[in-house]
């Protein structure tokens, strides 16, 4: 019913910590099925108990035998129980160890009403002739019998202030009705009192019985004020019952009718003999009435055994077992059949207020467990519905967004822009059918989409062929650059890699990038995007429109960010841009020390610079070409007309006796 569950968890978090106890549910696969260890008190646990608290706990946690591992879970077990709420059954079970051993199958019973079908085992003590004290230990689980040394040192430790020791003396396989078997274990008893203090006030209680000299009440009324009583011989023959045992039974027991043809027992488990009998006198007798064919449940009555020694008979005081106004309806018994003086009554009444609470408690359970379920869910569909909007939206404006507040527009003082845009993208579009153009643009996007994670830069939206990201917004930086650079040539190489379905060669890009402030917000309240405003935006498309195949244009304050970073350009000049006017403009080409391709156009012979006050010599390039570098301006603007003359002349004479991709300075 999962309390052993509990335990064994608490138990090993306690004593060895959570790091342990997740290595015995790596072991255990049947924990794994719900973690969150609910107690289900109507649902019946059939594997093992032995196996699972022994092989789990002792290879995982001690490196154990599993007769030690036992032993320690039985003395754990009664410390468990002490703290959930049986302390005060337990401690009034009985005034010393061997009345307290001699109940536990009455306790049992008790426990029985809240969980039904509980196969509990049975015990009882007896003295042998020497007086020493024998538990009797009887189980259909074989193998358990460590737990039952390890409680009974507890009980006797912690209840009764006394120090238990025991010894197995026999261990016994035996038969039962039905042909079931069960372990019959003897264990020798010690008791030594610990610091020889009173246990009980009950043994200083000593009293003396009265007796009257006759009987005072006929057979008649004795079958009517104990209506639930039976009288056998030692043959098992029935000489006196009570009324209501003859009303229920819907029969007339003559004298003489046999015990074993009205009644099965039930508990505890053995062959109905007198012998058995007085074997188990101490314990709690079940004895169920015999039902012709499938009939309804028969009566179960329940009560104890008392040997009349003066005449030889045997005499069964019992009550009804009923737990729950269903049994009483099912068997046909009412409230008024039972004793006023019988607690049977209100147990009825306070065990279905329980039930009722158990079914609470029990669907509280399982709607938690449902719960937790769906809240696990719910956070790995939330966690993708989350992904996929910050893919759409920047994550700060997807939460304002998520959490009602209002979206303002924002400046950003410097980022930069990159647009990009498929070479003869019409043509392409013209020659073939809509889905290879789907195919062929979802192929090259989800190419560029990957290296803008890998670069930290912004996809701000596609519209056709057309690519747009940025860097220092929304997440402003100072180098916002340096990304887009590395995001446009890993653009080009990957627009390399996918082939146009007209002509079945590699794809070539115009990529255009500016520098400098836009403002950014949230337009639109269906499908909002997040969008830049502003000349940056306008002049990073003219970039684009104004580039040229497979090249990376830069706008002249791109440029600007880039140097001294160690990137290599061609200076294109001044060109002439729509709507702009001249601007001197760069052919971003790769990184110093880094090999790039370039496309074979009549950009190939532009002077390379790197951005930091010099010209480098290309081996591409003519002596001619390399003697009209002072025409480049890539340098210094704050040096004077004069100086810059000067620095022209020295550089024509050095460049002459200078290697290929030397550095000059103007």
């Amino acid at each position: 019913y999962g309390q052993i569950h509990v335990c064994v968890r608490e138990l090993v978090l306690e004593k060895f910590g959570q790091e342990t106890w997740t290595n015995v549910l790596l072991h255990e696969q049947k924990f794994q099925r719900d973690v969150s260890f609910a107690v289900q008190i109507t649902n019946e646990y059939s594997f093992p108990v032995g196996w699972l608290v022994g092989y789990s706990a002792a290879k995982t946690c001690m490196r154990a035998s599993l007769s030690t591992v036992l032993e320690i879970f039985g003395e754990y077990f009664l410390q468990y129980c002490l703290r959930h709420g049986y302390d005060k059954m337990l401690r009034t079970l009985g005034s010393d160890f061997k009345s307290f051993i001699q109940n536990l199958d009455s306790l049992h019973s008790l426990l029985a009403l809240s969980y039904k079908n509980i196969d509990a085992p049975s015990f009882r003590c007896e003295t042998d002739r020497n007086g020493i004290l024998e538990l009797h230990y009887y189980t259909i689980r074989p193998g358990l019998y460590p737990i039952v040394q390890g409680l009974i040192k507890a009980v006797a430790r912690d209840l009764y202030n006394q120090s238990a020791s025991l010894e197995v003396i026999s261990k016994l396989q035996e038969t039962i009705k039905g042909g079931k078997s069960q372990e019959h274990v003897v264990f020798k008893v010690t008791l030594d009192d610990i610091h020889n203090t009173n246990r009980s006030l009950c043994q200083a209680n000593v009293f003396t019985p009265v007796f009257p000299k006759e009987f005072h009440i006929s057979s008649e009324q004795f079958c009517g004020a104990f209506p639930y009583h039976i009288i056998f011989d030692d043959k098992l023959r029935v000489r006196q019952c009570g009324l209501m045992i003859q009303k229920l039974l819907h029969i007339n027991i003559a004298d003489g009718s046999e015990m074993t043809e009205i009644f099965d027992i039930i508990h505890p488990r053995m062959v109905i003999n007198i012998k058995n009998i007085l074997m188990f006198i101490n314990a709690v007798f079940m004895l169920a009435v015999k039902m012709e064919g499938d009939c309804q449940p028969g009566l179960v009555l329940k009560g104890k055994m008392m040997w009349l020694s003066d005449i030889q008979h045997m005499i069964f005081i019992s009550s009804p077992r009923l737990s729950s106004l269903s049994e009483l309806m099912e068997m046909n018994v009412y409230l008024a059949d039972i004793p006023l003086y019988d607690v049977t009554r209100e147990l009825v009444l306070l065990n279905q207020q329980r039930i009722a609470e158990i079914d609470i408690a029990k669907k509280l359970d399982e709607t938690t467990i449902e719960l937790k379920k769906t809240s696990r869910a719910l956070q790995c569909e939330k966690k993708k519905t989350e992904t996929l909007l910050y893919q759409m939206l920047p994550e700060k404006v997807a939460d304002d967004l998520k959490n009602g507040r209002q979206v303002e527009a924002e400046k950003f003082e410097q980022v930069t822009v990159l647009f990009s845009d498929i070479v003869t993208f019409t043509s392409i579009a013209a020659a073939c059918t809509p889905m290879d153009v789907v195919n062929m643009l979802n192929n090259l996007y989800q190419r560029f989409d990957k290296r803008t994670n890998e670069h930290n830069v912004y996809k701000v939206e596609t519209i056709g062929d057309a690519y747009m990201v940025v860097c220092g917004a929304p997440t402003k930086t100072n180098m916002h650059a340096e990304p887009v650079a590395n995001f446009a040539m890993d653009m080009v190489d990957e627009a390399a890699k996918v082939n146009s379905p007209a002509t079945d060669k590699p794809l070539q890009i115009r990529v255009g990038i500016h520098t400098g402030p836009v403002v950014a917000g949230v337009v639109g309240m269906k499908m909002p995007r997040f969008c830049l405003f502003g000349d940056t935006v306008n002049t990073a498309s003219r970039m684009e429109s104004h580039g040229a195949p497979g090249r990376i244009h830069l706008s002249p304050t791109s440029f600007n960010a880039l140097k001294g970073k160690g990137y290599l350009c061609r200076a294109r000049g001044d060109v002439d841009i729509k709507g702009k006017g001249k601007m001197e403009t760069y052919f971003l080409i790769g990184k110093i020390n880094c090999n790039s391709k370039e496309p074979a156009d009549e950009y190939c012979k532009l002077p390379i610079v790197d951005g930091v006050c010099s010209v480098i010599c290309d081996k591409n390039v003519t002596s001619t070409e390399n003697n009209k570098l002072s025409k480049i301006y890539v340098i210094d603007k704050r040096s004077t007309e004069s100086t810059k003359t000067k620095r022209r002349r020295s550089d024509k004479h050095k460049l002459k006796n200078s290697p290929s991709w030397a550095c000059a300075t103007m």
